[in-house]
């Protein structure tokens, strides 16, 4: 039987979803600088050009492709545009996804819907039409961008928490037949990365990892690793433990350890104390 597909430099361009800041402008340059061509999507048709033009000096070369992931026949089209300009995507990354905090005292539908929408159902829309062209193509790389508060139920993450875990869930279940097909699937689950979007964080944030260290580790997992890829393992293996254990332990131990049992119920207080925002 030969080796499940992995992608390399020479085999067809990289499209990256969510790729105009943070871990997802990060990893878009540092696979550049190994060499590969990568398409890089966002809404922010300025920022992409901005990181497109930053990869002028490098070994590989980064094409902006501005497009809301939330748009299904966008997503689409995306995906028959990279392939008319650029040739055969070999990998994708579904990197896009926010956090917006819901607290058991304040649920707001709004705020689920707008979570799911974007990070799960903005994965699904461009992982169907990528996947039918991989295929045709008999192989592929796909990875799909979870993250460590997917293991377990944690403050205000709810929405947020919920849609990772489904995102892990999705990649488990689709493994069985996309080895099949020689196409691989990764999941990456971060913990905290030093990016924009989580210095907004009001609370201290265990084993915050440098977004360039992020990359390197997302790049080397892409390149030599196994099915699930997570950084810093310090911390994620932490949380893989906890969940390993009896309910009223977990919540105790969690409790205590994001401050909850202090936390005065007031409605409307949506200021998170430990929720694991990838960046």
């Amino acid at each position: 039987m030969s080796a499940l597909y992995r992608i390399r430099p020479s085999d067809g361009v990289v499209w990256i979803t969510g790729a105009s800041a943070g871990i997802g402008r990060a990893l878009a340059l540092g696979l550049a600088a190994k060499g590969y061509d990568v398409v890089a999507t966002a809404r922010g048709a300025d920022k992409l050009d901005a990181l497109a033009a930053g990869s002028a000096d490098l070994l590989g070369r980064i094409h902006a492709l501005p497009c809301d992931v939330t748009d299904r026949a966008a997503m689409a089209e995306a995906v028959a545009t990279i392939e008319d300009r650029h040739g055969r995507i070999a990998g994708a990354v579904f990197n896009a996804g926010n956090f917006w905090p819901v607290p058991g005292e304040a649920l707001d539908v709004d705020a689920f819907e707008k979570t799911y929408r974007l990070n799960l159902f903005g994965l699904i829309y461009g992982l169907v039409p990528v996947v039918e062209r991989m295929k045709a193509h008999g192989r592929g790389h796909v990875v799909l961008v979870g993250s460590s508060s997917g293991y377990a139920g944690l403050p205000s993450a709810s929405a947020y928490g919920a849609s990772k875990a489904a995102i892990n869930n999705m990649a488990e279940a689709l493994k069985f037949d996309f080895d099949k097909l020689n196409i691989r699937i990764q999941i990456v689950n971060p913990g905290f990365i030093d990016t924009p979007q989580t210095r907004k964080n009001e609370f201290e944030m265990p084993a915050l990892m440098p977004v360039e260290k992020a990359a390197g580790a997302f790049i080397a997992g892409m390149e030599n690793g196994g099915f699930e890829i997570t950084f810093p393992r310090r911390f994620t293996y932490l949380l893989k433990l906890m969940r390993m254990m009896p309910h009223p332990v977990y919540f105790w131990i969690m409790r205590r350890a994001t401050g909850w049992n202090r936390r005065a119920m007031e409605f409307g207080d949506t200021t998170p104390a430990s929720v694991i925002r990838q960046g």
